[in-house]
């Protein structure tokens, strides 16, 4: 069985038009406010742990290599 963990979207406000915009990055929210991001708690999600990297940030790579526990 996986072990999942909660990840959000880390968040930045565009200077020019104000809008709230993705940064590309998801973790942890530990990582995250770690390094100071601004975290979307509407986009809340979850993901196995081995889909993590060391920092706590999610590796694209490695979700691609890891196999998935529902179908798509």
């Amino acid at each position: 069985m996986l072990n999942f963990i909660e990840v959000f979207d880390a968040m930045e406000v565009d200077p020019t038009s104000g809008d709230v915009v993705w940064t590309g990055v998801t973790g942890t929210r530990a990582a995250l406010q770690r390094d100071g991001l601004t975290i979307d708690p509407k986009a809340a999600a979850y993901c196995p742990t081995e889909w993590l990297d060391e920092r706590g940030y999610l590796d694209a790579e490695r979700a691609r290599r890891h196999p998935r526990p529902w179908s798509i």
